[in-house]
């Protein structure tokens, strides 16, 4: 079948197929990322430094917009690679395969390491909550030193003219 392909229709697979697999190893890039942000992110929230795990909750946010937009190219050209190398492959020339097992491992990871994190910030908040109920304030029956103070006097002056 290769051989009733025209110079340009193979140019034309051969950039469709370089372009898919440059796509996939940008999201493969963020995924190592979002994992190296996540495991970063749980040795934070056992130390309880609130200011970090706010800024990797935020690092996180930009990565996954990143994820998600390489993944709406992503989608469209993977169902091009594959109606226009259904009957013929050059997966030699430039292999994917390799790279989508990868992504596909690395996506398991990245959940498993996010639901981990999850966890560990739900035990956290409990603990906190726990922490919060428990506190009793020392100074509830004392009264306010800036309170007045009333007498048993009234407080109405009556004149008798």
């Amino acid at each position: 079948m290769a051989s009733n392909l025209t110079q340009e229709e193979l140019d034309e697979r051969v950039a469709i197929l370089r372009r898919f697999r440059a796509l996939l190893e940008q999201q493969r890039t963020k995924f190592r990322e979002y994992l190296k942000v996540l495991e970063s992110q749980e040795s934070k929230i056992c130390e309880e430094n609130t200011e970090s795990i706010l800024a990797h909750s935020e690092l996180e946010a930009e990565i996954v917009k990143g994820i998600g937009s390489l993944q709406k190219v992503i989608v469209p050209m993977q169902e091009l690679y594959n109606s226009r190398y259904a009957t013929y492959n050059l997966s030699d020339v430039i292999p994917v395969s390799a790279i989508q097992k990868e992504l596909a491992s690395l996506q398991t990871q990245v959940l498993a390491q996010n639901e981990k994190n999850r966890n560990l910030l739900k035990t956290h908040m409990s603990q906190l909550k726990t922490q919060i109920q428990e506190f009793r304030n020392p100074y509830r029956s004392l009264a306010s030193v800036y309170a007045q103070k009333t007498t048993g006097a009234g407080s109405r002056i009556q004149l008798d003219v």
